[in-house]
């Protein structure tokens, strides 16, 4: 073969081969994720509720209270106008526990609130729900 061609077919493997793998690691490479978001941003968008007094199925009374994380100003302002349909939500979900349950399901009465809220919420949304306080008697 001619010298000429050799260079050629080389040349032409060589870019083939640099693009493939430019191609392959814009492909593969991971896309940038969310960051999570600082304390500060936590507490700019966070909504502390009033405690809430109420008893369980057994008769056991409860005080709690919660921290609610929204995804920004205008779910803040929803969620501070909405405070007296959290406390509804509350009280029903209470009324269907008894102490154990309560003492072991917190997360569970957590995300329960978080997905009743998000229903109810027109503007934004609610990421988290953190129980601040609570008193079993």
């Amino acid at each position: 073969m001619n010298a000429k061609v050799i260079v050629i077919i080389l040349s032409v493997v060589i870019i083939l081969g640099a693009g493939g793998f430019v191609a392959w690691n814009f492909f593969t490479s991971p896309t940038s994720e969310a960051k999570e978001p600082s304390a500060t941003e936590l507490a700019e968008y966070s909504v502390a509720t009033d405690e809430i007094t109420t008893d369980l199925e057994d008769g056991s009374i409860v005080r709690i209270q919660f921290q609610l994380i929204t995804d920004g100003e205008k779910a803040k302002e929803e969620v501070t106008a909405r405070q007296f349909q959290l406390k509804n939500i509350v009280i029903k979900e209470m009324t269907t526990i008894n102490k154990e349950d309560f003492q072991a399901g917190l997360t569970d009465l957590e995300e329960n609130l978080k997905k009743k809220m998000n229903e109810e919420m027109q503007e934004g949304k609610i990421d988290d729900v953190y129980t601040i306080s609570k008193v079993l008697q």
